[in-house]
Parts: C-alpha cells; sequence; structure tokens
C-alpha cells in the first residue's frame, strides 16, 4: 500500500455541547463504528478508532469499497448496520467475532454500509490540511458514483434544520448531530468538531457496585429497572464521581450490602440462567474483565442522565443526577422511558429496495 496518508491513523474527533452551534455545516450523528478507509486498488485495509484494522470483519464492505470508491484515497465514516430502513447497532456489534466462518455468515446475512463523512486523501494528494469546506466539496466529488451499501453522509448548513434533525433522526437510531466548522483541518485525534446528543433522564433501583480498579473506594453502581413479568433487569451502570465522593459511597452502602443467594440477580454467574438482563454476562466485549459485583439489597433509588437505549439496556455510562428517597423502587419501570418516534433512514439515504 502506497498512499499520501497511511495508516494507522486516530480519527479526529468531536466534543459534546450541551446546543448546536452555528458553525455553517450539520451532518446527523451516526451509530456506529468509526472506521478510516485506506484503499490503494483493490488493496483495502478498515481502521478502527483505537487504530486497529477491522478489515476482516466485514468482507462484503470491502468488496463493496473496492466498487464504490476511487482507486487510490483515505476516507473517514462510520460502519453501520441497516435494518428495516433504521440502525441496528445491537446487530452491528454481533460482527465483531473471532471465528471466520461465522463473520462469513454474518456478512452474508446482516451486510453492513459506510457512510463517508470525510476525506483525507485523493489520489497522491494529502487532503488534511486543507479546510473542511474543500475536503466536503472532494468527498461529494470522489463519490458521486458510489451507491448502496456506500454513502456520503447528508448534510445541511441550516441550523433550523440541524434542529429538526436532532429531533427527528433519533427514531431512525442515530443519536445527536454533529456541528464542522468549514474552515477547520483535519487533526488527528483532535476534538475539534462539536457534537449534540440527547439527554433524558430515568430513576433506577441501584442493586450493587463494583470496587474501584485501583483503590478501595467503588468505582460503580449497578442500575435495574424493573419488566412487565416485576424482574429487576441489570440496565447499567453509573460510574463518574470524583474520587471523594468515592470514598464516602462506601459508607452510605454499606446498610444495603446483602447476600447473592438473597438478590434478584444471584444467579449472576449461571451461563444456564435465562430471561433477565444480568452484570455479570460475559461477552467478546468484556472477556477478561472481573465482572464480580457487590450486591446491595433493592431499596436505594437514584435519577441518572442518559442519551439513549440500546435494546433494553443503557447504550453508555449514565450520568449521577440526585438520589430519590421519594421513590418506590417498585416504580421504577421501563415504563418511564421516553420512545423516540420512528424514522425512516430512507428519507435521507439512498437505500435500495
Amino acid at each position: 500500500m502506497d498512499l499520501p496518508v497511511m495508516p494507522p491513523i486516530a480519527p479526529m474527533l468531536s466534543k459534546a455541547v450541551p446546543t448546536i452551534p452555528d458553525v455553517g455545516h450539520f451532518e446527523p450523528k451516526w451509530d456506529g463504528f468509526r472506521t478510516i478507509v485506506f484503499k490503494d486498488g483493490d488493496e483495502i485495509v478498515l481502521g478502527s478508532r483505537n487504530e486497529r484494522p477491522m478489515t476482516r470483519y466485514f468482507p462484503e464492505l470491502v468488496d463493496a469499497l473496492r466498487k464504490n470508491l476511487p482507486e487510490k484515497c483515505v476516507i473517514d465514516g462510520e460502519i453501520v448496520l441497516i435494518s428495516e430502513n433504521r440502525l441496528d447497532f445491537e446487530g452491528l456489534q454481533q460482527r465483531i467475532h473471532p471465528a471466520d466462518s461465522r463473520v462469513r455468515m454474518l456478512a452474508e446475512q446482516t451486510p453492513a454500509s459506510l457512510i463517508a463523512f470525510d476525506i483525507l486523501a485523493l489520489g497522491q494528494d494529502n487532503l488534511m490540511d486543507r479546510p473542511f469546506a474543500e475536503r466536503r466539496a472532494t468527498l461529494e466529488g470522489a463519490l458521486e458514483a458510489a451507491a448502496d451499501p456506500v454513502f456520503i453522509t447528508p448534510a445541511v448548513t441550516d441550523l433550523s434544520k440541524a434542529q429538526e434533525w436532532f429531533t427527528l433522526l433519533e427514531g431512525a437510531g442515530l443519536d445527536g448531530v454533529v456541528s464542522k466548522p468549514l474552515d477547520g483541518l483535519y487533526q488527528p485525534g483532535k476534538r475539534t468538531m462539536f457534537k449534540t446528543k440527547h439527554e433524558r433522564t430515568a430513576d433506577c433501583v441501584v442493586a450493587g457496585f463494583r470496587w474501584h480498579k485501583t483503590a478501595n473506594v467503588i468505582g460503580s453502581m449497578l442500575l435495574g429497572l424493573y419488566d412487565d413479568s416485576s424482574r429487576l433487569q441489570h440496565v447499567g451502570v453509573v460510574a463518574s464521581f470524583p474520587m471523594a465522593r468515592r470514598e464516602s459511597l462506601v459508607a452510605e452502602l454499606e446498610p444495603y450490602r446483602a447476600e447473592l443467594s438473597e438478590h434478584p440477580w444471584g444467579n449472576w454467574a449461571d451461563p444456564a440462567a435465562a430471561g433477565s438482563r444480568k452484570p455479570g454476562a460475559v461477552s467478546r466485549w468484556s472477556a477478561g474483565k472481573d465482572l464480580s459485583f457487590e450486591p446491595l439489597r433493592p431499596e436505594l433509588v437514584i435519577e441518572v442522565a442518559y442519551d439513549y437505549m440500546e435494546g433494553d439496556r443503557f447504550r453508555h455510562t449514565t450520568q449521577f443526577r440526585r438520589w430519590r428517597p421519594d421513590r418506590d423502587p417498585e416504580t421504577c419501570t421501563y415504563a418511564q422511558l421516553e420512545e423516540p418516534a420512528d424514522y425512516d433512514l430512507g428519507e435521507i439515504l439512498p437505500l435500495e429496495g
């Protein structure tokens, strides 16, 4: 491979802001695997955010990129899985599998797409020191003939349209809006763009905790919600506390310590146990990690902020807002969670079929 920009390279990042800034260019924030595509003829490398190659996991996308990208180029984008005209991140996660036979089967059953939103090189030209407005125009020209499953991200220049997208596109599985200064250069690893994501709150049961990995203080508290069958499901964690607060939480949680055998998640380590979300379920993402936890009687309620759900769990770590001593734990159910209205991705992407 001989390109003016060679792998590995860290992608440029975004800084979280509470409102959409009027900087002249706005794109949907796609929910997938951030990827930089390096193409030199038939040779393709898919670089991930941690700069490790993901090429082997998406053979069907490699074939599509050979057909749809210029001979020599470096493209920044997002690998996504589109199912029933909305994003499916849970399905996308299944694509990262160690067995080649499994990868090949999933490539056929759940083919991925690439959403391109920047270009770092074209031919022998390194474009990283060009302003974004020029790079965007170059990207549009380079991918003018590209077809499903390779897309250029839609974009708008009007702030009011970006604000409308912020509300509408969540129903298709997108998680906000990215704002890009038109004069910005491409700076690997730097947070020079802006992202505005959804934030909601929910009241959850505090049903356990994990110790901090470096000290004898609270690392994270485990959150639960009751489902329609009155089972307490593990939905995520809250973990962002100053060290002094982590220390004080040890004493505050001590009176609620419980025996695992008497806890709703007492069978967390039993792989045969089904029908519930437990905090110790091992996956390819958690292999090698200590997922054991210290159980607490499910009597404490906490209000947390979250961006959105992934299936029946919080997608990301939640943020502490306040304790809710006025709430009965049994009232902390999934019913309180806001459901965005459905939106068809075909409204903004030229999907085939």
